[in-house]
């Protein structure tokens, strides 16, 4: 790594190879040399820290219901990886190994043998709200880190999340440069589409999304956040915005940028660190630029 260039950082590990969130995507990131690695993060109802974006476990299990309402022992019984078709690798463990819990994660990360980043997002709305926020706090120190460096060991951890009252509370436990405030553009046409509501609703929601997006905003507008975290989407349509973010010192972590004209853009830019779904891609790319 040579300081000429930005980190790439695995989103979700890296998951365009297996499933998000899985050992094996995390195992697969470090394979690919990602500088960093990405995850969200939820609540059990037994209070452990579990990998997973969705509150819901549909979409990337063979379970239904919420996150919140199942122990980590009823998770287990899941399985987390078989949705996505790619044969795991016998050393990426078996199918039921594939659910992580924060402390796996970190254990997998401290066994890296390398500098490695952890940038863990706090997904709210949460039923058990900034009980969240401590807990994860709480795993962390409860291994040894301390808050000013924000490390643990060779791990340079991060937070993140869209939720500026997450944020807030983070800021006050954190020193700003460790802390990522995410933003995205919020279109009411998506929103309908994404959350299937009507022309009423959907416009209800979106108008609430799109206060917590002003709100995000401000946050980086007044440098409380050190970290500006907007989707590649995002960093496209407001270059202003950007340019004075850049300028006045905000470091910046673009997210998901998986498309080789979107990698150029980001370098153009002088974007600090690439959150990509394809590590190893990027940096093929990134490498060759510099």
């Amino acid at each position: 790594m040579t300081s000429q260039r930005p980190l790439v950082y695995a989103h979700r590990g890296a998951s365009a190879a297996f499933a998000e969130h899985t050992r094996a995507a995390y195992l697969q990131a470090l394979e690919e040399g990602a500088d960093g690695v990405e995850c969200d993060v939820h609540l059990t109802r037994d209070q452990h820290v579990v990998l997973l974006h969705d509150p819901n476990l549909d979409r990337t299990s063979n379970g239904t219901g919420a996150v919140a309402d199942r122990t980590l022992d009823e998770l287990r019984e899941l399985d987390f990886s078989s949705w996505k078709g790619a044969r795991i690798p016998v050393e990426f463990g078996a199918v039921s190994q594939q659910l992580l819990t924060l402390p796996e994660l970190l254990d997998i990360l401290s066994a890296a043998g390398r500098e490695i980043g952890l940038a863990i997002e706090l997904k709210h709305p949460s039923p058990y709200q900034l009980r969240l926020e401590d807990t994860v706090l709480a795993v962390l120190e409860a291994r040894g880190w301390e808050p000013q460096s924000s490390r643990l060991g060779n791990v340079r951890v991060s937070f993140m999340s869209f939720d500026a009252d997450a944020i807030r509370y983070l800021l006050e436990r954190v020193p700003a440069e460790h802390v990522c405030m995410l933003v995205d553009d919020v279109q009411v046409e998506d929103v309908r589409t994404d959350l299937a509501l009507g022309r009423l609703t959907g416009g209800a929601v979106a108008n609430v999304l799109k206060a917590a997006q002003a709100e995000a905003e401000a946050i980086l507008d007044t440098a409380r956040a050190g970290i500006a975290g907007p989707g590649i989407g995002y960093v496209r349509s407001h270059p202003n915005r950007v340019r004075d973010w850049l300028s006045d010192g905000r470091r910046f972590r673009v997210w998901t940028v998986d498309e080789p004209d979107d990698v150029e853009h980001c370098l153009s830019l002088g974007v600090q660190e690439i959150t990509t779904n394809r590590p190893a891609e990027v940096l093929r790319q990134v490498a060759a630029r510099v």
